[in-house]
């Protein structure tokens, strides 16, 4: 089952809402999400990251193994999905399947990968754990908020001298994600450690009711935290103000070790400092100390020291759960992987207002008979949605799905169900079939929408859908003329797509999105001559889409024609060979200075195609999205260009990898762009 608020497109809730611009798979497929936690991460599910070096390196076999898959089972049991990082054979997973799990415990061709190293590795196909550096940059950018590890690096003895200091605190100092560990490793200078924490702005704190900073398997190290905090709640109240309020940093959490294991801790700490001095003697530096040390203490320790590692490890994911959990359950809590400046937000006397159908979909795809469940995409702002929904299970799961938006003026009515839609996806992504109850939306009627006049009156934009009525898109209409608000159409199928047009009401808009058939449908609602047939070859397509969208442009600021494979099409007025998308009020636009702008999609192998209905509705999010923030046209269409490559790549109709980020063209450094193409109308030649 998968809850989708439909507002703007018809099957997805992305574009309606604004902004959910769908989260590329990082870097052309590098990065492999196991299902559990793409689910988990797209409904905001809590989602635990697992560092894996104590895997590859900090544990000898069979205990490595034996150890990480306890370590998972006790995050489970706390109703948390394990996400452990690691590298198989040149590519990032995010959450390791048995099998893979058990490679890297194996194998003896792995590397010990921190930030550094990622892009040697994806390079040369190999295969490696990840330090706390690496697990963090790479939790950061699928969406995890929360890390545990044993222990941090950081500054190593003599590092005022060498310099060796540890990526994973310049990491905790420009990474947001919060770590949960015991504190640093034993053979660190601690208090040099935690100074430099302090320079890098990382919030320390020691869970539990006094200050004491561990030292590893020492409960005390002899140093303090900055702060401390005395359970799950208020740690997790601590690290969701931290994201609140944009520090950018992280929130180390310092765990004591059991008190049980206290006294093997002074027999471990002993063999730590004879293991440090021979790695002196022997000339072992860098990141090959640790592994040696370790090694070497529970030689001397007589194995005492990896049972207490083993719990000490299993206690961090304990508490890091119980935190995971009730970060969760803060409903202020909003994590998010976007560094947003000022403009990129419209104020908030200028909020964006949706309006139109709100869907519960169930969507079944022919895959080897598994019914795929797709996932409500994670959003960019926070617009007011305006619709209806029953007082059902259905409706329920809608507001619960949907707690991060908006949705004070969506109206639950006992009398009726809420819409459903359910549609079957062929093997290769397509729609085969679909079928709805739609009735709810006939009741998101001109009276209710008119309660929110005061909302409507400051919108930067509102979007309406095909679902609603034609007599509340006619008062919306009306309304944002009387108003001078920009308004965008977004048709949800042909018959849809004629409402505006029964009246006067589309000389109202905006922008309107349709594909071929939904422009055809609105030029034949208008008594214009239509082609019996829509061609096929791309020069007739375009020619068409412009001839047709050449009257609605004497009133509306662009026609936005979504081609699928072959693009999408921007039709407006002329300027100096390209299309302005900022809205205007502008004079009516005189045939002669209009054009189109054809941009091609993105190539996507046919094997890469997982599914194809969100695609449309993705290309539309990001548009939009550059629209809403201010960017130029070419950026604004790449955004959602990008949007709709990650989209199509994903087995979820809206790619369940989400951020600013990753639609950035700008940043998005492994992509060609295809340059536009400018047409004008035939009778201008």
């Amino acid at each position: 089952m998968m809850f989708k608020c439909i507002s703007v497109l018809p099957h997805t809730p992305c574009v309606a809402l604004g902004f959910a611009i769908a989260r590329k798979r990082l870097h052309d497929g590098l990065v492999k999400l196991h299902p559990e936690v793409s689910e988990a991460i797209a409904n905001k599910k809590a989602v635990l990251a697992l560092e894996s070096t104590i895997i590859t390196h900090g544990m000898p076999h069979p205990d490595n193994l034996s150890t990480a898959k306890e370590v998972e089972q006790i995050v489970k049991e706390h109703g948390v999905v394990p996400a452990t990082v690691g590298i198989v054979k040149g590519k990032i997973h995010v959450g390791l399947s048995d099998s893979d799990l058990q490679y890297l415990a194996e194998t003896k061709e792995k590397i010990k990968a921190s930030r550094r190293d990622l892009p040697y590795i994806l390079t040369k196909g190999l295969s490696a754990g990840t330090t706390v550096s690496a697990t963090m940059m790479v939790a950061h950018k699928v969406g995890i908020s929360l890390l545990v590890t044993g222990g941090i690096g950081g500054v190593h003895r003599d590092g005022q001298n060498t310099l060796d200091i540890s990526t994973d605190l310049t990491e905790l100092g420009r990474n947001p994600v919060a770590v949960i560990s015991a504190g640093v490793k034993s053979i660190l200078d601690i208090g040099r450690t935690l100074e430099y924490l302090e320079t890098q702005g990382v919030c320390v704190a020691t869970f539990g009711k006094s200050r004491d900073f561990p030292a590893f398997f020492l409960p005390k190290s002899g140093f303090q935290s900055a702060f401390n905090v005395s359970d799950e709640e208020e740690a997790a109240q601590l690290i969701a103000n931290a994201h609140k309020f944009g520090q950018g940093s992280s929130v180390l959490i310092a765990v004591p070790i059991p008190e049980e294991q206290t006294a093997s801790g002074l027999l471990i700490d002993d063999a730590i400092q004879q293991a440090v001095e021979e790695a002196r003697d022997k000339g072992i530096l860098g990141k090959d100390v640790t592994p040696f040390v370790l090694s070497r203490v529970d030689e001397l320790t007589k194995g005492i020291s990896l049972t207490a590692n083993i719990a000490l490890i299993k206690n961090n994911a304990k508490v890091g759960s119980r935190i995971a959990c009730a970060l969760t359950r803060q409903s202020s809590h909003r994590y998010s992987t976007l560094s947003q400046s000022p403009r990129e937000k419209p104020d908030a006397h200028e909020q964006l207002v949706v309006i139109g159908g709100c869907n519960v979909d169930f969507i079944a795809k022919a895959k080897q008979g598994n019914l795929v469940v797709y996932c409500l995409s994670r959003l960019g702002l926070n617009p007011l949605f305006i619709s209806a929904i029953g007082k059902d299970v259905n409706g329920d799961a809608v507001l619960r799905f949907c707690s991060h938006m908006d949705t004070s003026a969506v109206v639950m009515l006992p009398e009726h169900s809420t819409a459903v839609y359910c549609a079957v996806i062929k093997v290769n992504g397509e729609l085969s079939l679909g079928l709805g109850d739609m009735d709810i939306h006939w009741q998101i009627t001109e009276p209710y929408v008119s309660k929110f006049k005061e909302q409507l009156q400051s919108a930067s934009l509102v979007c309406l859908d095909g679902n609603i009525p034609t007599s509340t898109v006619d008062y919306v209409c009306r309304f944002a003329e009387e108003h001078g608000i920009p308004v965008l159409f977004e048709p949800t199928d042909s018959i849809a797509a004629c409402k505006p047009f029964k009246s006067d009401s589309w000389k109202s808009l905006t922008y309107t999105s349709p594909n071929l058939m939904e422009l055809r449908a609105m030029n034949e609602e208008l008594g214009l001559p239509v082609p019996a047939e829509l061609p096929s070859a791309m020069k007739d397509v375009i020619d068409v889409a412009l001839d047709m969208s050449r009257p609605l442009l004497k009133h509306l600021h662009c026609v936005i024609v979504t081609l699928g494979q072959q693009g999408v099409l921007l039709c407006g007025k002329s300027e100096e060979g390209t299309i302005c998308l900022q809205p205007k009020k502008s004079p009516q636009i005189e045939p002669d200075k209009v054009c189109a702008v054809h941009y091609p999609a993105i190539a996507t192998e046919e094997e890469e195609i997982l599914n194809v209905s969100g695609a449309g509705d993705s290309l539309a999010a990001g548009i939009i999205a550059g629209i809403l923030t201010g960017q130029e046209t070419h950026t604004c269409v790449r955004m959602g260009l990008l949007a709709a490559s990650y989209s199509l790549r994903s087995q979820e109709a809206i790619s369940a990898l989400i951020s600013t980020d990753s639609v950035n063209p700008q940043k998005v450094i492994d992509r060609v762009w295809q340059q536009p193409t400018t047409y004008h109308p035939k009778s201008d030649l």
